[in-house]
């Protein structure tokens, strides 16, 4: 979203979750997995929680759709008025007050668990009709005893989380080995608790990143941010957002697809990429390895290992590719070279600490950058960090 902060870092930066995902951004990411497997919902127990049921999409399209894909149970909860942030109105439903469940002394400070299961009302069809609520005994966390024994019992965990809390959760679901589908920030995938679990095949990207998510619907207190927000003609504010994605371990045919790409020598000659055409491959200071900053130029006929961006996990297959590290930490790979005394050197030349050079993977360059930060150290020559780099090796 051009270089403004967008809705999502700010509302991280302030705590501030509501933010509902849009109905056919959800409708066409199920359909992904609903084509590579038309079964993969059937007889199971599906949780949403934190999810608003009132308001949200997810129940809507999971209560829609509950018939056609065979779904067991359904279960939704929602997190207490009281326990969001102050600045986020709260607007009572129809649906709540004409129910006999309404009871305004816990309407805010209790949450809701809303379920499907039957045909309440003898239409023929289990559809959004039938869903069937009451109030929880807490405020709706996801961490209280009261939901996660609903995680417990359900099959799946499906959700936009609170972007906040969004490790927290993460850990919450691995912790009881469900399968799960969540929506975070593409730079999660730089997280400790992300990185491993993608690394060791136990989580992936879903269908799509990016721009695939058209944008989050956000409450009136919102303020727009970036060019890119809007209203729709609903009169839905929407906040648009270029780096977001699904995290996921339910299997889809897009991971499976092999990647199509050029050899190393089309790609010097023929790459639209002015970094790359005419140009051998730069290979880094501290590890050994060639830096690779698109995608589409990871040539098909190198055999070593090779710094890619983390947005090509959005087209990593595991049957083509295995995943080495990722050079950002020392956690996630091992620098073959220390810096000794190194430097930072700002964009107004500025001169500080630079020992976080030792922890990320490095290229190196007897031109002075102009106009970039850059370090320097008593042992190298100028070093150019590059954006957190994915380390993979081509499968045979």
């Amino acid at each position: 979203m051009a270089r403004e902060k967008s809705g999502l870092t700010a509302a991280k930066d302030a705590k501030n979750d509501e933010f509902y995902t849009q109905f056919h951004d959800i409708q066409k990411e199920i359909n992904a997995y609903i084509e590579f497997n038309p079964e993969v919902f059937k007889d199971k127990t599906i949780l949403l929680p934190c999810d608003d049921p009132e308001w949200s999409n997810f129940t809507k399209f999971f209560a829609q759709n509950f018939e056609k894909f065979g779904i067991k149970k359904l279960i939704s909860t929602s997190y207490a008025a009281d326990s969001k942030p102050k600045n986020i109105p709260y607007q009572l439903t129809l649906f709540e007050t004409e129910s006999e469940e309404y009871d305004e002394t816990i309407t805010r400070s209790n949450g809701k668990i809303f379920t499907l299961t039957r045909d309440k009302n003898n239409s023929g069809k289990i559809d959004i009709d039938d869903l069937e609520w009451h109030y929880l005994k807490g405020d709706g966390d996801f961490r209280s005893q009261e939901v996660t024994k609903l995680r417990d019992e359900a099959d799946f965990i499906i959700t936009n989380p609170p972007f906040s809390l969004f490790r927290e959760f993460l850990a919450w679901i691995m912790e009881a080995n469900k399968q799960f589908l969540i929506i975070g920030n593409i730079n999660c995938i730089t997280y400790k608790e992300v990185f491993p679990l993608i690394k060791d095949n136990k989580a992936w990207l879903g269908n799509g990143m990016g721009r695939w998510i058209s944008g989050f619907i956000v409450p009136e207190a919102y303020e727009l941010y970036g060019t890119e927000a809007r209203i729709d003609e609903d009169g839905n504010r929407i906040v648009a957002t270029n780096n977001c994605l699904w995290l996921t371990n339910i299997e889809h045919g897009r991971r499976h697809l092999p990647l199509a790409l050029m050899t190393m020598e089309d790609n010097i000659k023929f790459s639209k990429h002015k970094s790359i055409k005419g140009k051998p491959y730069a290979r880094y200071d501290n590890y050994d390895a060639i830096d690779v900053p698109f995608t589409d130029a990871i040539p098909s006929d190198y055999t070593g290992v090779m710094g890619v961006p983390i947005t090509f996990l959005d087209k990593y297959n595991p049957e083509q590719f295995e995943i080495i590290g990722l050079g950002n930490s020392r956690e996630n790979f091992t620098p073959t070279k220390d810096y000794i005394n190194p430097y930072k050197i700002t964009k107004q030349g500025k001169k500080i600490n630079g020992g976080a050079i030792n922890c990320v993977l490095t290229l190196s360059t007897k031109e002075k950058p102009e106009g970039k930060v850059y370090y320097i150290s008593d042992n190298s020559d100028f070093l150019i960090p590059p954006y957190a780099r994915v380390l993979i090796r081509k499968k045979d």
